[in-house]
């Protein structure tokens, strides 16, 4: 029976990146579900989660591999050249990372927690945790590897085609990963697919569990100036990368106000987080009146309450064949139990959770069905704002700490 949970995570400050908040939701719904969780994190800032007990493993300043960072950091910024690219070329990795698992997996050595469960946490494109317990081969009968993402970046689905570095020594680290941990743990099941097709002992030993629905308490409720919850408000939250154009949401939301001329006093496209690789296509719109961009990054708090108060929120993802990711903000939506246009491939998790039926879902790029979307929730919504939402009480429950709590009882059953 497991009771005691381990957990190895980079960092759980949640206004560092989505990939922390989704991290620190999980470790929260451990607690709630009933573990004793323990959490060792390389945040190097004193962080307390409620009912959950925090070591912040402090950074060693003494090593040869600290020395070795700092002065290549050094070299850069007085040669201006960056080395990283032909460190990583040769030894698959940067002198910090080595230095960052090797302090990670001497902390963990000293811990004498004696878990049933160790679980490594990931974000970004950083396994630090995964490299650092591989180190530790007396914890791999215990160890649940969890797996974002696509891993090494040449693995991503296209648009996503980067070839990094060292790629060589990344495949090479996590086929030991999938080799070496007894449980993997994916949070959708066409990224266990996806990643078991490179490295199939993932299929053998992997599990899902989606990124987790939290209660979140919004410390601030006021509202933004651009917002008026009166309006029918259509929010998209969240980083745009370059794969990611919000241009067809733009371009269907206009031709939505052209075909339906009296929506034009009561409707609005919200577009708030970092897209500063579309700034220039952005520009385009700055004078709309019924469309309000922000292009840089928004506190967690003021976020989440718009997703909780405008009438529809936007899962935006890229123009590709698959899309195997669960999106860090699905939970939120989901929650926010307010409708979703899912704008995202034919084949992708967003979709196959909400159902093949579902009627808000089309391609990035697919403007008249944007358009026609849009318009069919208005009409919804004009007939009763007041009880416009999602309701999806499946979703909410595969997103719950009871269902996390089942998964992970459940784990003798898999091996």
């Amino acid at each position: 029976m497991i009771k005691k949970i381990l957990v190895v995570v980079d960092s759980i400050n949640i206004e560092d990146s989505s990939g922390s908040k989704a991290n620190v939701v999980f470790i929260q719904n451990l607690a709630e579900a009933g573990f004793e969780v323990l959490v060792y994190h390389y945040t190097r800032m004193n962080i307390k989660l409620k009912g959950v007990s925090c070591y912040s493993i402090p950074e060693i300043k003494y090593s040869p591999l600290y020395f070795l960072s700092r002065l290549q950091r050094v070299l850069q910024r007085h040669l201006k050249v960056n080395f990283n690219p032909y460190l990583e070329g040769f030894f698959g990795f940067s002198f910090t990372f080595f230095n960052d698992t090797k302090i990670i997996s001497k902390a963990l050595k000293k811990n004498i927690f004696l878990p049933d469960l160790i679980l490594t946490l990931s974000k970004g494109a950083s396994f630090r945790p995964h490299y650092a317990v591989l180190q530790i081969p007396e914890f791999h009968d215990k160890w649940m590897a969890y797996v974002h993402d696509p891993y090494p970046f040449h693995y991503y689905p296209r648009p996503y085609n980067w070839i990094e570095p060292g790629y060589k020594q990344k495949e090479d680290f996590f086929r030991k990963v999938s080799l070496k941990s007894s449980y993997s743990v994916f949070p959708s099941q066409l990224l266990k697919e996806w990643m078991g097709s490179y490295f199939p002992n993932f299929i053998k030993n992997g599990i899902v569990i989606p990124h987790q629905n939290g209660n979140y308490i919004i410390q601030d409720k006021s509202f933004p100036d651009y917002f008026d919850s009166s309006k029918f408000n259509i929010l998209h939250a969240g980083n745009l990368m370059q794969e990611r154009s919000p241009k067809g949401l733009i371009e269907g939301f206009m031709l939505f106000l052209k075909q339906n001329p009296e929506a034009k006093k009561e409707s609005k496209l919200i577009l708030v987080g970092n897209a500063s690789d579309h700034s220039e296509m952005l520009k385009g719109y700055g004078n709309e009146p019924e469309i309000y961009i922000y292009n840089g990054n928004i506190a967690f708090d003021v976020a989440y309450n718009l997703q909780k108060n405008v009438s529809v929120n936007v899962i935006l993802e890229s123009k590709s064949e698959i899309s195997p990711f669960l999106p860090a903000k699905f939970p939120h939506c989901v929650e926010a139990n307010k409708k979703i246009i899912s704008l995202a491939p034919y084949y992708s998790e967003t979709r196959r959770l909400l159902g093949n039926d579902y009627p808000y879902w089309a391609e990035v790029d697919e403007v008249d069905k944007i358009a026609a979307i849009i318009t069919s929730l208005f009409k919804l919504w004009k007939q009763n704002p007041v009880n416009f939402f999602l309701n999806r009480e499946d979703l909410i429950n595969y997103l719950s700490a009871d269902y996390l709590k089942r998964t992970i009882l459940d784990l003798k059953n898999i091996n």
